[in-house]
């Protein structure tokens, strides 16, 4: 049974940890694209959101939230991404903040706006490389693991997140819409 926010956080309160495993499927993958925006490395951006929900764990923060927690994890993961991309000293902080305010400045799409950026993402993704666009239609829009992926396809799971972060780099402009896509 998938359960909201609030049941989950309920759940977590209760001490089912159950409703953990819960809040971190529906949000692991979402807030690793997410973090992707701001980083050029999966393996970084999947490391950012595991430390994140362990701290969730960790230091109980759950027991601390009464509303939903979906925004405290995306501007956690915003700002650990940027905090470490600081102090990696890959990219020039002052452009990075000026990306993430005129981030937080547009405006929200409407739905005819969104369904025609659905539509250019589809056309993006069918021309993404073979193997990078099964990759990334099995985990994105069929929601399967990444061993799952390469049970179907007959590859390793390392070549799995290969092709997926491939694709994600080639996907970069659309990711709004992919996580709003996830998150469905």
């Amino acid at each position: 049974m998938i359960f909201n926010d609030l049941q989950i956080l309920e759940k977590l309160k209760e001490g089912d940890p159950l409703a953990y495993n819960q809040l971190f499927d529906k949000y692991y993958m979402p807030l690793c694209v997410y973090s992707l925006k701001y980083c050029d490395s999966f393996p970084l951006a999947e490391d950012i959101v595991q430390d994140l929900f362990v701290k969730i764990w960790d230091e109980k923060l759950y027991m601390k939230f009464d509303n939903p927690v979906s925004p405290y994890l995306f501007k956690s993961v915003r700002n650990n991404t940027l905090q470490v991309l600081k102090k990696e000293s890959k990219y020039q902080f002052d452009d990075i903040e000026k990306m993430v305010n005129n981030l937080m400045e547009e405006e929200p799409l409407d739905f005819a706006t969104l369904e025609e950026e659905k539509k250019k993402l589809f056309d993006q993704v069918e021309a993404l490389p073979e193997k990078s666009k099964e990759v990334f239609k099995a985990i994105v829009l069929e929601n399967m693991k990444y061993k799952e992926v390469a049970e179907h396809l007959d590859i390793s799971v390392n070549t799995v997140k290969t092709h997926y972060a491939r694709a994600l780099k080639q996907l970069r402009f659309k990711l709004d819409i992919i996580i709003m896509l996830m998150m469905v």
